[in-house]
């Protein structure tokens, strides 16, 4: 079982390799260091901890034990001030990531929030990154486990949204020609059986709320991309299945999985995890924006969009406006998490600006939330506050960075900078 796969299960074992990190005090936790030399602290279990390390040694991200100062960056709407955040985490990312891309959901997820850096700042350098990767990998996706998942399995998938925006610059059939003949694949193939380390889960092709932001926008463009509405009704069909599993009509929000359904946290109430909401009203906005208008399923899309973001919005910490890792959990989850918050933000711009969420009522919301942000960049360039890959809410270092967080930053920098950009005309 690779790496990925421990993913979502949620129980990794160590990494094998020790990895070297800068170690000092931490005023935030009582600063503990884990048996690979991770700045850790008594919160995070020894299984979670376990995954912390692993995700260093594939480098994913990494804990320094001292951050450093925050950048002190203005967190305005103003459009100067936005591209100067973007630049500064697009630039401290790339630069560390580069040489470890690979065909992976987290580098997906980056790789999505880069092509958006480059149309935001104009700069051709993020795009030319990614050209560079899917030609080292011939427009290929990665296969995570195809015997236990199938393949492409949906996370796999996340790759094919970036390729198919650089075949958008630059039309040529071979870009996505591998990716098509993938996809095509899976009409009519059965479905994988659910791997052991699942557990009880629904009998859907998409049994985990992840998966609504990593293959949803690749099934969009490939139909833009192609003319052929098959795509759309196959996102169509395993969106629905997932939505009708895992959405919940009270709270208007995802559980992660069916092992969520029923969970309270210590004080009874259900636990909705951060990132795992922000997949998916992220996932919407990506799904939606190359969904025709006049594709008869659209509306029911546009509505979840704006049943998330209402209820969304009535929990945003009134402080530093952004979420916990336990959507309804704040006293045993403190710390702001940035990927769950990221998306959520990106999400609530995308819909303002293409008119499905009221701009009144939720430009405020957003303009906090990227206030919240911007407060999470340190002083190279780092975004803290990231939690590690897992299923669940967990704990972490406030100077934790992930790519995929990241990624989620830049998508919703560049819905931040449309929004500001049109405020003032």
């Amino acid at each position: 079982m690779n790496w990925m796969s421990r993913v979502r299960k949620g129980a990794r074992p160590a990494a094998i390799l020790p990895v070297a990190l800068a170690i000092a005090a931490s005023t935030l936790h009582p600063q503990m260091i884990s048996p690979h030399g991770i700045p850790t602290f008594p919160k995070i279990s020894a299984e979670e901890q376990a995954g912390i390390d692993d995700d260093i040694a594939h480098h994913l991200g990494d804990v320094p034990g001292d951050p450093g100062p925050k950048a002190n960056l203005s967190g305005s709407l103003d459009p100067a001030a936005v591209r100067a955040a973007t630049r500064k985490v697009a630039d401290w990312e790339l630069k560390r990531a580069e040489p470890y891309l690979d065909q992976g959901w987290t580098w997906g997820v980056l790789d999505t929030g880069l092509m958006a850096a480059s149309r935001e700042l104009r700069d051709p350098r993020y795009s030319n990154a990614m050209l560079r990767m899917a030609e080292r990998f011939h427009w290929e996706l990665g296969a995570e486990d195809p015997k236990e998942l199938g393949w492409p399995a949906n996370d796999d998938q996340a790759l094919g949204q970036t390729y198919l925006e650089l075949y958008f610059i630059d039309p040529k059939p071979e870009k996505i020609a591998p990716l098509r003949k993938a996809l095509d694949g899976l009409f009519g193939a059965p479905m994988p059986k659910i791997p052991e380390w699942g557990g009880d889960q629904f009998p859907i092709w998409w049994w985990w709320c992840d998966t609504l932001f990593m293959g949803p926008g690749t099934w969009t463009r490939m139909a833009a991309a192609t003319h052929d509405s098959k795509y759309l009704d196959y996102l169509d069909k395993r969106w629905t299945e997932t939505s009708n599993a895992l959405y919940d009509q009270r709270y208007h929000l995802y559980y992660r999985d069916k092992s969520f359904i029923g969970k309270k946290d210590p004080a009874g109430r259900t636990v909705f995890w951060s990132r795992g909401n922000g997949w998916v009203i992220g996932g919407l906005a990506r799904a939606l924006e190359y969904m025709p208008k006049d594709y008869p399923l659209r509306p029911k899309y546009e509505s979840q969009v704006r049943e998330m973001a209402k209820e969304l919005a009535s929990i945003q910490d009134p402080k530093d406006g952004l979420w916990h890792a336990d959507l309804f959990d704040s006293a045993d989850y403190p710390q702001p998490e940035l990927s769950g918050s990221t998306l959520i933000a990106f999400g609530m711009a995308w819909g303002i600006n293409h008119g499905i969420l009221d701009r009144a009522t939720y430009t405020p919301v957003v303009a906090k939330a990227w206030r919240g942000m911007v407060n999470e960049i340190y002083a190279d360039g780092r975004l803290g506050n990231v939690q590690q890959t897992d299923g669940k809410p967990d704990y972490y270092m406030p100077g934790s960075s992930y790519n995929f967080g990241v990624g989620g930053f830049l998508l919703a920098a560049e819905q931040v900078a449309i929004l500001s950009e049109r405020a003032g005309r």
